[in-house]
């Protein structure tokens, strides 16, 4: 089983989260800047359009109505109003999220921008039940919070929550997970660093949040006595972490010309956009200067679409994300900017050339 990837199982099963890929850190630096750096993780950057394909029909677990819901999924997502767009295509090689539906895997997906790691020709999410019912479009709703980078609620650090261990060993032992104590300890037991996790407090009520049965829990008593129900939507603090890490985009990209360097006035997580335009045909380069972390991310306009062309992150090494492309003459590129940190205190500035 590939650890990044986030099962989500038919009730009464559970879902196995993935592990998000972390970056290797220097031991030296610093904990604020290393926190920041972890914090942004796997999201993406504001702006980005996923294209989402279906590398099947449904299967047998539920036909077409199985995409008429993911796709209500994703709609419901986007009318929160967030900066990011989900397009479904047909090439699944056009496609950031490919989706499959198999029964015998359970429900899963890979977090945020890991998804770009996987083949074009693997799925990066799947589903194993059908999505009619109000648990299947909760499912849904759970495995794109996970493809947008979002990780499980209950292994919050804020969350209080002491198990009872071996109990929960058990549990997951049986049927029809049949886990062993390993994956048990990785999607369950295992807790978030404070530095993955957005917001100071639990949710039990979040999509990102699963149900367990009585007696698995030892504190929160309350929790122990009465299990925890499966949330069925979005909750308040869903929406407000969502909207906050992809706030919808009201003003257009800051032209950048030739050899002038703009200055990133950001806060950790913050971003900055950039419009490219150029009037030559030849080898660029695209760079950050200064003494901060962060992720670059290019993206070329096609049929008045945002395309991802390319990326570089700099984030925990002492250098700056600098991008070295062919740009065509007259076409439209943006470059997006996500801030890990200005450790340095001397600013950043984002130029081409």
């Amino acid at each position: 089983m590939d650890t990044r990837v986030e099962y989500d199982t038919k009730i009464p099963r559970y879902c196995a989260q993935p592990a998000q890929t972390q970056p290797v850190l220097r031991p030296d630096l610093g904990p604020d800047r290393a926190a920041a750096i972890q914090l942004v993780g796997t999201k993406w950057v504001n702006g980005t359009v996923l294209h989402y394909a279906f590398l099947d029909r449904g299967g047998d677990i539920g036909g077409p109505e199985q995409l008429e819901e993911v796709r209500h999924a994703f709609d419901k997502w986007k009318s929160l109003g967030i900066g990011l767009e989900f397009r479904e295509v047909d090439d699944p090689g056009e496609a950031e999220i490919r989706i499959a539906f198999i029964e015998r895997e359970g429900s899963a997906s890979f977090v945020g921008t890991d998804a770009l790691t996987i083949a074009t020709t693997e799925h990066t999410m799947s589903f194993g039940w059908k999505l009619n019912t109000p648990y299947g479009r909760a499912t849904a709703l759970h495995e794109i919070g996970h493809a947008i980078g979002f990780a499980h609620e209950h292994q919050n650090p804020f969350a209080g929550i002491e198990w009872d261990d071996e109990a929960v060993y058990t549990e997951l032992a049986g049927l029809p997970n049949e886990w062993p104590r390993e994956v048990t300890f990785h999607n369950i037991l295992r807790k978030l660093s404070k530095t993955q996790v957005t917001g100071s407090a639990w949710d039990p009520e979040s999509i990102m949040e699963y149900g367990f049965p009585p007696g698995l829990i030892r504190k929160p008593e309350k929790y122990g006595r009465e299990g925890i129900e499966s949330p069925l939507d979005l909750s308040a603090v869903d929406k407000d972490h969502v909207l906050r890490w992809y706030p919808a985009l009201v003003a257009r990209p800051t032209r950048l010309e030739p050899f002038q360097s703009h200055p990133l006035q950001l806060s950790s997580g913050e971003q900055a956009d950039f419009e490219i335009v150029p009037t030559q045909t030849r080898k660029y380069e695209i760079g950050a200067f200064g003494q901060a972390d962060a992720r670059l991310v290019l993206f070329e306009e096609r049929d008045g679409e945002p395309r991802y062309l390319t990326a570089e992150d700099d984030s925990g090494q002492d250098r700056n994300s600098r991008i070295e492309v062919r740009l065509v003459k007259g076409r439209r590129y943006v470059a997006r900017v996500r801030l890990y940190s200005a450790w340095g205190g001397g600013g950043a500035a984002l130029m081409y050339w």
